[in-house]
């Protein structure tokens, strides 16, 4: 239960104002009062009927279904996604931050969804033609523009847990733009949701929540983050949703391996296990949930006297969701 539950409304109110299009959520007001919306529901379910077509509806979140519950216990949480300049947090900037906060309950159903918030920023240079395209974004749309940092900050912190889809690139940026941030519980929605164990095909945000059944605006962060939270809402096979697995799955902790000392002969082996090479430690390391198996595997295939190790053992350190992603 987050200490800033109490406030959940008056800080959304206080820390900015969404423009009066995030108000407009409804099919009726897209479409217009021309059109009648029975008719159109009639025609989407006889074209689905076939079996040949599958509709996609534009996603707003007053479409996707939403708890009744009245439980008290309820947690924040806050999803958040950047755009950048590229993709190193040392070297290119945040263009755009936007974030939405929901309350969810003990069975990881979301209960109450914030109003969203975003930021454009000002880089102090032109965007290089590929972002521009990805984003749709122009020099002149950020011309004099800038994030309210204490206001994300704030926000951010009423959270128990922050949740990015890719929450290893959002991270960075962040923290490195918002360092009162640092140090949050973070989860990612890609990598910590077995998706394809829910019936699903791949792990891009797009793709998953067209097999949902929606589609969403251009490539912006706030048409991202409402993505992210219609899929959180999804009933999963197991029985709970989809942010009920992630919580678990983010809360848990693991073990970060580094494998000091490794032969350069063994590399091939260490990337087939799933170690990636980091450049700032010299080392070959892996996030893992079983350290007994780990280590078993290092001591037969890495650290056994006939590959040369120069150190006898791992570095092992544990991970909980307020280091991962860093």
């Amino acid at each position: 239960m987050s200490s800033d539950d109490d406030d959940f409304d008056a800080l959304a109110r206080s820390a900015s104002q969404p423009d009066s299009s995030s108000f407009r959520t409804s099919a009726e007001d897209r479409a217009g009062t021309m059109i009648d919306q029975s008719v159109i529901a009639q025609m989407v379910a006889a074209t689905e009927a076939t079996g040949d077509f599958k509709v996609l509806r534009r996603l707003t979140l007053d479409d996707v279904p939403s708890s009744n519950t009245e439980s008290e216990d309820t947690s924040i949480a806050a999803v958040v996604d950047v755009e950048t300049t590229g993709t190193d947090p040392e070297r290119h900037k945040i263009i755009e931050l936007a974030l939405r906060r929901f309350r969810f309950d003990a069975n990881g159903v979301i209960v109450k969804v914030d109003r969203p918030h975003a930021w454009l920023q000002d880089p102090g240079a032109p965007l290089d033609k590929e972002i521009a395209a990805l984003t749709g974004l122009t020099d002149a749309d950020l011309a004099g523009q800038t994030i309210d940092d204490a206001a994300a900050t704030k926000l951010l912190k009423s959270a128990v847990v922050v949740i990015a889809h890719h929450a290893a690139f959002d991270r960075k940026f962040v923290e490195r733009r918002l360092p009162q941030a640092s140090g949050l519980a973070w989860a990612c929605s890609c990598h910590e949701i077995d998706w394809q164990a829910a019936g699903l095909e791949g792990k891009g945000l797009r793709w998953l929540l067209a097999q949902a059944g929606y589609f969403h605006g251009a490539h912006r962060a706030g048409a991202d983050v409402d993505a992210v939270i219609a899929l959180l809402r999804l009933e999963l096979p197991s029985g709970g949703t989809a942010l009920k697995e992630l919580i678990a799955t983010a809360s848990a902790p693991s073990w970060e391996i580094r494998a000091v000392g490794a032969h350069f002969d063994v590399k091939d082996a260490l990337k087939g296990r799933g170690y990636r090479w980091h450049d700032p430690t010299r080392t070959w390391r892996r996030e893992v949930k079983d350290r007994d198996a780990e280590e078993a595997w290092l001591k037969a295939n890495v650290y056994a006297p006939a590959f040369r190790p120069r150190c006898a053992v791992p570095d092992i350190r544990p991970i909980t969701w307020k280091e991962r992603f860093l």
